[in-house]
């Protein structure tokens, strides 16, 4: 029966999935990350605007890799997960990333064009002489669905993806809750990379909602004698670290004017590429002019 918990899954133990742990972050970076670095560093002869970017084939393949990688974690998970909800998740997780690829493929190339991510869509140079002034209403949708409904049905089934594999991470065996070397190698890159994610995804609420669930079940497994292994280690560290990141940018960039107000409210953590097209982008422009 499908999402049945077998009595004896709770005494399995699983050694560190150094190989996807290692192929999980190493796409994060190259296929994720690289993507609009991919399409701004390669000549724009040969992806030309009006045909799909080199960033474009990065998340293509990013949006058939990552399922993949979830499934065979979900696999090697040391007990019986739900696997209904982990299908539906990986389901919604490509329907996600896809309207993602759409919205951000479009967004990006209008950087060519003038287009600023610190300033809000109707706010841009490019797009508030647009006649007629519908268009920017269709912007708008554009922007709805890259950065809302797009993030929200690839980054809710990723993390919850990530949480369900955390619950079977504990092990009755103390021996079993030391990190190897190679994770430890591992920690850094995964854990800049989700700072990358929290932070440019905008999807900070729902971070800290599965850290703290993930802070309650260890400690609710604490008390019936339960740890975490090596694998549920790495995961929770790599989170602890992404908080710590997290903070230490907010607080580098509290007094920015500019990017306070695009990301007004109480919680404020502006956008890495908001940052690069406001500061590093102006900072290219003018080493160029001397």
């Amino acid at each position: 029966r499908h999402g049945a918990v077998k009595s004896e899954d709770t005494f399995k133990t699983s050694p560190f999935h150094f190989d996807l742990w290692f192929y999980f972050t190493l796409q994060n970076w190259v296929l994720d990350f690289g993507r609009p670095i991919a399409m701004i560093v390669l000549p724009l002869e040969w992806f030309p605007l009006n045909k799909p970017s080199a960033g474009d084939y990065f998340h293509m393949a990013y949006n058939v890799i990552t399922p993949f990688l979830l499934l065979k974690l979900i696999e090697r998970s040391p007990k019986t997960l739900p696997r209904s909800m982990v299908y539906v998740s990986i389901i919604m997780f490509v329907m996600g990333a896809s309207i993602h690829l759409v919205g951000d493929s479009v967004n990006h190339r209008l950087i060519f064009s003038g287009y600023q991510h610190h300033l809000s869509v109707r706010e841009n140079p490019i797009i508030k002489n647009l006649k007629p002034e519908t268009l920017i209403d269709s912007f708008e949708l554009l922007y709805y669905y890259d950065e809302y409904l797009g993030h929200s049905m690839w980054y809710i089934p990723f993390f919850l993806i990530l949480f369900i594999y955390f619950t079977g991470c504990f092990t009755p065996v103390e021996e079993d809750s030391r990190m190897p070397m190679a994770a430890l190698l591992l920690m850094g890159p995964s854990s800049l990379y989700y700072w990358y994610l929290v932070t440019e995804g905008q999807i900070f609420i729902l971070y800290i909602f599965t850290f703290f669930a993930m802070m309650a079940l260890v400690m609710h497994q604490k008390r019936k004698g339960l740890v975490l292994d090596s694998n549920g280690l790495f995961l929770f560290y790599s989170f602890i670290i992404t908080l710590l990141l997290i903070a230490l940018w907010v607080v580098w960039l509290w007094n920015d004017r500019i990017l306070r107000k695009k990301y007004p409210g109480v919680i404020y953590i502006p956008e890495p590429w908001a940052f690069y097209t406001l500061h590093m982008n102006n900072l290219h422009a003018a080493k160029e002019s001397l």
